[in-house]
């Protein structure tokens, strides 16, 4: 009995040891799972990427721009990568410069990839089709190159980073008083472009106060009628235009600058930031163009290390190709919204709604430096302020105009 009694003792003990076994063994497998990051946790303890997304054209008669601003946008990230600490992933989306449903379908397409920020778009037009979608979804917005008054002043997370058009044109004026005060001047205009109409009524609007003898102030063409602009040409040169202004594109710029060459008219003329690639049009003959004055904040010829450095990179990137203003513009918007995204505590856990609120408030207070410009800010309406400039071709490359 005592024999049966002792076996029975030993038994339940073993059950009872075993039983605790597998007791702690259950418990350290629910509490490693509690501790396992998931989710938004687990974004936030690895500092998981932030997402900028980029529409603009990377195929057609526009893309000049578009792959431009991808570039340098390219170069950026790249660089603020390899420093470790916040990191960029990013996309872009060829929009064809078309400012209706493809610019809205390739912003859709970056916000189902996740996009936190909105890096774009590049040209005008799209950016007015996407402004509203981007205040509805709470996506803050810096576009490196879309330039009308209207964009930002869609809605309060929409900030530029090139000039409004009024201003450049303004600024055209300004110079033109102080470098050719007896300029007899034409504008030629696209009527239907609202980046082109923009810069033309705020430079004839400063030309008037400034007392600038404009002749031809009517020389519109459109979308429609733009393939032929031999009688805009004819109209300035019968009014003895010695300056015409072209607010407008390089791809009709080189259009217009062969015709009046094969009609012997040699005017100075003098274009905006959207000429910054007329050396590059395919088969136009880049000569025709020496003399040319453009407004660019961006002087790839220029000596300082940051922008020897961008210049040198973009080139390795793209065959040789110099950069044109839009690359640098594409290089500054990145590197504006990583220092506002280290300040602001922003990464890739943080929700776009979060991203645009907390950007708002940094870019209302903070001061950049960049390749386009120096002690560059933004007022309330997100229109940035830096100081203009221009350029003139000379023996083929871009020189200041002193």
């Amino acid at each position: 009995m005592k024999k049966f009694i002792a076996l029975l003792l030993a038994a339940m003990m073993v059950m009872s040891m075993f039983a605790g076994c597998q007791s702690g063994s259950e418990q350290t497998a629910t509490t490693a799972a509690q501790d396992q990051p998931t989710g938004e946790q687990a974004a936030a303890d690895t500092g998981a990427a932030v997402k900028i997304g980029l529409t603009g054209p990377l195929t057609g008669g526009n893309s000049e721009y578009g792959l431009a601003v991808r570039g340098g946008m390219e170069i950026a990230v790249e660089e603020i990568n390899a420093k470790g600490g916040l990191q960029i992933e990013f996309k872009a989306e060829d929009d064809e410069a078309d400012g209706s449903d493809k610019a809205v379908s390739a912003y859709n397409t970056l916000k189902d990839w996740g996009m936190q920020i909105f890096a774009g778009a590049v040209t005008t037009g799209s950016a007015l089709a996407i402004a509203a979608e981007t205040v509805n979804d709470q996506i803050f917005m810096l576009t490196p190159s879309a330039s009308a008054e209207d964009v930002a002043l869609t809605g309060s997370n929409i900030y530029q980073m090139c000039f409004t058009d009024p201003n450049q044109g303004a600024s055209a004026a300004e110079l033109m008083s102080q470098k050719w005060p007896d300029a007899t001047i034409g504008v030629i205009y696209d009527s239907s472009d609202p980046y082109s109409t923009g810069i033309a009524e705020g430079f004839l609007a400063k030309a008037e106060e400034l007392g600038l003898n404009v002749a031809v102030d009517d020389a519109a063409f459109t979308a429609d009628n733009k393939a032929d602009l031999s009688t805009q040409v004819t109209q300035c040169k019968d009014a003895g235009c010695d300056m015409v202004f072209l607010p407008f594109y390089y791809t009709e710029a080189a259009q217009v600058l062969t015709y009046a060459n094969t009609v012997d008219y040699h005017p100075t003329f003098f274009g905006c930031d959207g000429m910054d690639g007329i050396l590059n049009v395919e088969g136009f003959d880049t000569t025709l163009a020496e003399g040319l004055v453009l407004m660019t904040p961006f002087d790839a010829n220029a000596t300082d290390e940051a922008t020897v450095s961008f210049v040198t990179k973009y080139k390795e990137n793209n065959d040789g190709k110099v950069p044109n203003q839009f690359a640098a513009d594409g290089y500054d918007v990145i590197y504006a919204l990583y220092n506002a995204c280290v300040a602001a505590g922003i990464d890739g856990s943080t929700s776009a709604a979060d991203a645009c609120a907390l950007l708002q408030e940094q870019f209302s207070t903070m001061t950049v430096d960049g390749l386009t410009g120096k002690g560059m800010t933004w007022d309330e309406n997100g229109m940035i302020s830096k100081a203009p400039a221009a350029v003139v071709v000379t023996d083929g490359i871009y020189v200041p105009i002193s």
